[in-house]
């Protein structure tokens, strides 16, 4: 049975800093300004840090009381009103954490936010701006010499830059994990919360937990997945000592939002992507996997029943740390029905494929200057080790099946690439001899460079055919049945879709992880292509289209390629330091000539960013994860040759167990295979949760008042679902009589925008990544015109006739021929709607004869007149209003009798703007009363 459940929004969401000589005090209070915490930070310690949580909920006049206090007994001389005791330092809007080099400890706050997308009503934000404060104080502060290198170093990670969070929805997890801890049973919550209730040391936790009548919502807050948290060091010094709403956590990578109109049925496709913070790092510096086994620091996450024939493959209380691998992103495709705002109620669906380096160790020394350095594998694994513990951590999220599609070179005149592969075959042929025969690793190797430079092969065509496989082992998921005309008609393609059926809807079950030597260009492309399949199932499973097949040059495939293509550049400008230097339409051999010197540039600028600015990057990384931390007495980070140890820290000792070369997967993950591990109702992962009863018009789980927020004035230009990019207006033809169906395949100039014009109009934009989900800067008309792809004529010939501007003018491939021009000349019937050369019919005429003597002698000429533009008195009638206006023309009017009310009112509403106010009413006294008592008591 399911649960009545919610999501707990966090309580702390716009905060102040207030600073006095001896403390920092951080208050933070939710939306409504309802509720405020208080935290106490000492100053007078310089190096430890001293934080004090009360845990008590204050209303806004209890803040002001204290605070008030607070300045009054910090004032030099007690009485004196001339200066103040407690200052006003900073506003934020999210603790990022603390942090300490060789001195005292910094505080780094969210400054600046901006809204990027929204799943269900849950914001999403992007940082735009942060504050590093140093918290002890000039008279205690013992300083050193190289904190300031420390503080640039650390600096050097732009949090302004693709770092993500959310108040209510958690990020690090996907969708349906997040939807599948809202369905748990009535039952197993309840217990939760008892023991949630026995187990609590916060005195204020419990208070409203029992309801009249049960008629409480259950409040659920989950433990965040680590590995995809960029501050978990940052915050790991107080996640102990403070309320779980101060923590905030971020995830760094790619989101993107835009909206699928679908005759006014608005669906929001968003595009979230999640960098692991584990074996972080740029492009040659950071290959392959890391082996470090490390405990895990939460006991609750340990593995029952252990054991395998009697014999130990964990350790009693260790938990490997599982094979993570460099440049390891995962990309997250949700679809929701956006008429219908709640997760209980609403429709969604998501799909989720991976990213990562081939899981061997590898490297390629980067001193030789060379473009493509030499691979070389740096230790023998004859038993598969680190795919092992790799692929073992996959199934406990993803579950099975894993498939691999490895779009490394197979054949090449000097081996380089092609070692990868083979070690990878060897690798997997090796792991899949001890799996369950129904949950082996399936490995799909396709040479993607090698069908480029084929003319005869179509690239991707044959990654659809790889896509509809995968699509159709994995499935997808989605929060609601099959539709009854789907049951009905289903169609063939639907009936073969794998995946797990519930009756609540579908789940995914197993991942795609796609590689290729750097995991950048080839990679984006492959997932796009999976992407836009699983988008046709998807779209098909919310009953928006008749059958699960999406073609090119469509408005919603559009949409989609310009969304890829933005996460593909960040995702490539994080890893890589360049945009993508190969991109769809580059496969789709449709880019025009002008794409191959930006493609070269691309090239120099990765080339230089992994030459001379990539180790600088590294260093930086390595602070901010916490990978290194500075001691008095031992080596600086920049002193350090090189930064292996930090990351292979078991390096230098012998580990005293070692797992099992053939039992190299943890037993109650493959027990409940296809299902993944951390999705399964179980005691391990209910321990991962917070539960917590609410009454049912509770702010903390109203997500309602979260999103529409109805004690704030609005703007409708403000509005973030009018400023994100709309399939109707920014891909849909600006012609008239067309087919507004995004489904409909448009010809390449009939599109309102194209995908490449676009991006060439945005180069610096991208750097900071002004994604899909903002308003997207008009494009120039020097640059419209400019792409081979854009119709430059459409948007202009809807401002004047045709004749009386240029024919455009479009440039068109031959082979190998010159480039020739044509004149394209859309025909009247396409771009009106009506053929104006023919002649006009009687009835018509007669219309615009009317139309015309009405405007110039506020006459109407009779029918049987010849003449229409002729004065003839003898048929003219005169007009009657039927407006409110007695004289209304064009040329003058006048304006109606206004009753004596509403010449009150008005005259009231000027007086008001001048300062001047009018008494109260009783009606009027009696609706603010209840709006207080409403809002404050």
């Amino acid at each position: 049975m399911p649960s009545a459940a919610a999501p707990i929004i966090s309580s702390v969401q716009k905060l102040v800093l207030y600073e006095t000589r001896a403390r920092y005090f951080l208050v933070g209070s939710n939306n409504a300004e309802t509720k405020y915490r208080v935290l106490k930070i000492d100053r007078t310690e310089p190096k430890d840090l001293v934080i004090i949580d009360d845990r008590h909920v204050y209303t806004q006049q209890e803040v002001r009381e204290l605070l008030g206090r607070l300045d009054l007994g910090n004032r030099t001389k007690m009485g004196q009103k001339g200066s103040s005791g407690l200052f006003r330092a900073v506003s934020a809007f999210g603790v990022v954490g603390f942090v300490r080099f060789l001195e005292g400890y910094y505080i780094v706050l969210i400054t600046k936010r901006r809204k990027m997308a929204d799943i269900g009503g849950h914001a999403i934000y992007k940082v735009e701006d942060t504050n590093m404060i140093y918290i002890p104080n000039d008279s205690v502060r013992v300083t050193h010499p190289d904190e300031a290198r420390y503080l640039r170093i650390f600096q050097n990670v732009d949090l302004s830059s693709n770092f993500y969070f959310s108040y209510s929805y958690d990020l690090s997890h996907s969708l349906q994990y997040n939807l599948t801890v809202l369905r748990m049973p009535l039952e197993m919550l309840k217990s939760e919360t008892t023991q949630n209730r026995q187990e609590s040391f916060d005195i204020f936790e419990d208070e409203g937990l029992i309801t009249q009548g049960g008629s409480g919502v259950f409040g659920i807050c989950s433990e965040p997945y680590m590995k995809y948290v960029w501050n978990g060091e940052l915050l790991d010094i107080i996640k102990n000592t403070v309320h779980r709403d101060w923590l905030l956590y971020i995830i760094h990578g790619f989101c993107g939002q835009s909206k699928l109109l679908i005759y006014g049925r608005p669906v929001y496709v968003t595009l979230i992507a999640r960098r692991s913070s584990k074996f972080a790092g740029t492009r040659f510096l950071k290959r392959g996997a890391n082996c470090e086994r490390q405990k895990w620091q939460s006991t609750s996450t340990q593995i029952e029943g252990s054991t395998h024939h009697g014999k130990s493959i964990l350790g009693k209380k260790m938990k490997w740390s599982k094979g993570d691998v460099a440049n390891e992103v995962e990309t997250e495709q949700i679809l929701c029905d956006a008429s219908v705002m709640s997760f209980t109620a609403g429709s969604y669906s998501s799909y989720v494929q991976v990213r990562g380096s081939v899981p061997l160790y590898w490297s390629q020394d980067i001193s030789t200057m060379m473009p493509k350095p030499p691979i070389t594998l740096d230790q023998a694994d004859p038993f598969a080790h680190v795919a092992a513990l790799h692929f073992d951590q996959m199934f406990q999220r993803f579950g099975s099946p894993i498939i691999i599609l490895n779009l490394v070179k197979e054949r090449e005149k000097r081996k380089h690439e092609r070692i990868l592969s083979e070690e990878l075959v060897a690798a997997v042929t090796y792991l899949n001899q001890f799996l369950p025969p129904e949950h082996t690793i399936v490995y799909i190797p396709w040479d993607m460079a090698k069908y480029t430079k084929s003319k005869l092969c179509n690239v991707l065509d044959r990654l659809n055919v790889i896509a509809e496989s995968v699509v159709k082992k994995t499935g997808f998921f989605v929060n609601r049945p099959d539709s009854y005309c789907s049951i009905l008609r289903p169609d063939e393609k639907w009936n073969e879709l794998g995946g797990c059926v519930i009756p609540t809807g579908r789940l995914q079950t197993g991942i795609l992880r796609t590689n290729c030597v750097d995991c950048l260009d080839r990679t984006n492309t492959a997932q796009f292509m999976v992407g836009k399949c699983a988008l046709a199932y998807q779209l098909y499973s919310l009953g928006l289209i008749d059958k699960p097949n999406l073609q090119f040059d469509t408005d919603a495939v559009r949409l989609f390629e310009e969304l890829y293509e933005d996460h593909g550049d960040t995702l490539s400008l994080q890893y890589g330091g360049s945009q993508l230097v190969h991109r769809v339409k580059t496969y789709r051999k449709i880019a025009p000539w002008t794409q191959h010197s930006k493609d070269i540039m691309q090239t120099l600028s990765r080339y230089y960013s992994n030459a001379f600015s990539d180790a600088d990057r590294q260093d930086s990384i390595n602070l901010f994860l916490g990978v290194f931390h500075p001691t008095e007495g031992k080596p600086h980070l920049w002193e350090l040759p090189t930064d292996f140890y930090l990351h292979h820290k078991n390096t230098m000792r012998l580990l005293p167990t070692r797992r099992s070369y053939t039992y190299w997967w943890t037993p109650e993950v493959i027990k409940h295979l296809p299902l993944p591990y951390d999705e399964v109702i179980c005691a391990v992962n209910l321990k991962k949760l917070i539960v917590k009863k609410f009454h049912k018009y509770e702010e903390e789980i109203d997500i309602h008042n979260e999103f529409f927020r109805p004690y704030e004035l609005s703007s409708f230009d403000d509005t973030f679902c009018l400023a994100m990019t709309s399939s109707a207006r920014d891909f849909m033809p600006k012609t008239v009589g067309i087919d507004p169906s995004p489904f409909t395949v448009r010809k390449p100039d009939e599109t309102g925008k194209s995908v490449l014009g676009n991006k060439s109009n945005r180069e610096e934009a991208v750097l900071q990544r002004k994604t899909a989900a903002s308003a997207p800067p008009p494009p120039s008309e020097e640059a419209v015109s400019s792409s081979s792809e854009d119709d430059s004529g459409t948007d202009r010939e809807e401002e004047g006739s045709v004749s009386q501007r240029s024919t455009p003018v479009k440039m068109t491939d031959a082979g190998d021929s010159a480039k020739v021009t044509e004149n394209v000349v859309q025909p009247m019937k396409e771009l009106y709607g009506i053929n104006l050369s023919d002649g006009l019919s009687e009835e018509d005429f007669s219309i615009y004869s009317r139309f015309v003597q009405l405007g110039q002698s506020q006459h109407k000429q009779d029918k049987n007149s010849q003449q229409p533009c002729s004065r003839c008195s003898d048929g003219v009638i005169k007009l009657t209003p039927i407006s409110a206006f007695s004289q209304d023309n064009i040329y003058e009017v006048q304006p109606p009798k206004v009753d004596r009310k509403s010449t009150e009112i008005f005259q009231a509403h000027i007086q008001a703007s001048q300062g001047i106010m009018q008494p109260l009413g009783k009606e009027d006294s009696s609706m603010y009363r209840e709006y207080i008592r409403n809002r404050y008591l």
